[in-house]
């Protein structure tokens, strides 16, 4: 393979031709879609078609499609899917994960309809009293283990739809005082707090083919550096105590959590032991910058990515969409009351 070990987003809903010529030129390994690329499903459909013809190949192409309050295809257009943390009010285990399993199975469906493969769920964030509630509602619940649970039963919905999931933020942003979109969190809690709280969810779905880093500074491990761009971090934890083997790609190089120039954050990021690096945000100064400093994929980053595309279903069970989903609307029922 010899993509750029690069993630990019796109200006609007039409890829321009300035867009085409410079994605052909520095040939991401894949692409994400927000808000402002969505219009409607034929749109987002032609839309993935021509990111992919752009660069001559099968791309993968992401979004953040969680529910709640994260989720890029929108109603009236696409259905309104619940936050995390409602999958977890429901009292019966058995119930929380048809519900989570089925939410995402749903969710699938839509994506691949319009050619989007990667789905950057589920959130194995814990949250913890006094954290930001930038993560919130966005879990699954309060607990380690309710939220690995849960995660994993919406992993398998979305891998038996053929989307890749993708486990967020690894190795934990639930105790971040503040949104990394903004500004720096750090943490400060004991490793062995971490370990049994924060870092545990993602040990459960280590299996998974693909996770995207929190940019958190965890003082018990590196007090200078937030996980994307921590040597210490990645090796020691990410890899080691987690056992992660899939796929690492940094979360979105914009976020003001990131010091320096974008040339700077991506080589710090890929150093640091990130097989891929995320920039979302459209900006063509900044993505010229990111691109100019980040590799080929090469190597181990280039065999994790090859494993991880492989395991793209590329027929899945139909799926009675209606019927679906109106069993996730009776499980979800007395957490929605």
């Amino acid at each position: 393979m010899t993509a750029r070990a690069l993630i990019v987003g796109l200006s609007g809903p039409e890829l321009t031709d300035d867009e085409r010529r410079f994605f052909r030129e520095i040939d991401p390994w894949g692409f994400i879609l927000f808000r402002r690329n969505v219009v409607d499903r034929a749109q987002v459909a032609r839309l993935t078609s021509e990111l992919r013809a752009a660069i001559g190949r099968c791309a993968p192409v992401l979004i953040d499609q969680e529910g709640g309050r994260v989720q890029r295809l929108a109603p009236p257009v696409w259905p309104a899917y619940p936050p995390g943390r409602a999958y977890g009010r429901l009292e019966s285990p058995f119930a929380r994960r048809e519900a989570a399993w089925l939410g995402a199975r749903l969710i699938a469906h839509d994506l691949r309809e319009v050619g989007v493969d990667v789905d950057c769920l589920p959130v194995l964030d814990v949250p913890s009293p006094g954290a930001h509630d930038v993560i919130g509602d966005r879990a699954y619940g309060d607990e380690p283990a309710t939220v690995a649970s849960l995660g994993r039963a919406a992993a398998e919905g979305l891998l038996s739809g053929g989307v890749l999931p993708v486990v967020k933020h690894i190795p934990g942003h639930g105790r971040a005082g503040a949104d990394s979109h903004h500004d720096l969190p750090v943490v400060d809690a004991p490793l062995a707090e971490l370990d049994a709280r924060d870092f545990a969810p993602f040990r459960v779905l280590a299996d998974m083919p693909l996770a995207m880093t929190a940019h958190v500074v965890f003082t018990a491990l590196d007090a200078t550096r937030p996980a994307t761009t921590s040597p210490e971090v990645i090796s020691r934890i990410i890899r080691g105590a987690i056992g992660f083997d899939g796929l690492l790609m940094s979360d979105d190089l914009s976020m003001k959590a990131l010091q320096g120039d974008f040339a700077a954050r991506a080589r710090d990021s890929i150093a640091a032991g990130c097989d891929v690096v995320l920039h979302c945000n459209g900006d063509r100064a900044e993505m010229e910058q990111i691109a100019a400093a980040t590799p080929l994929l090469n190597g181990e980053a280039a065999r994790r990515a090859d494993m991880a595309l492989g395991r793209i279903l590329k027929t899945v069970e139909p799926l009675d969409v209606e019927a679906a989903r109106a069993r996730l609307a009776e499980l979800l029922a007395p957490a929605l009351a």
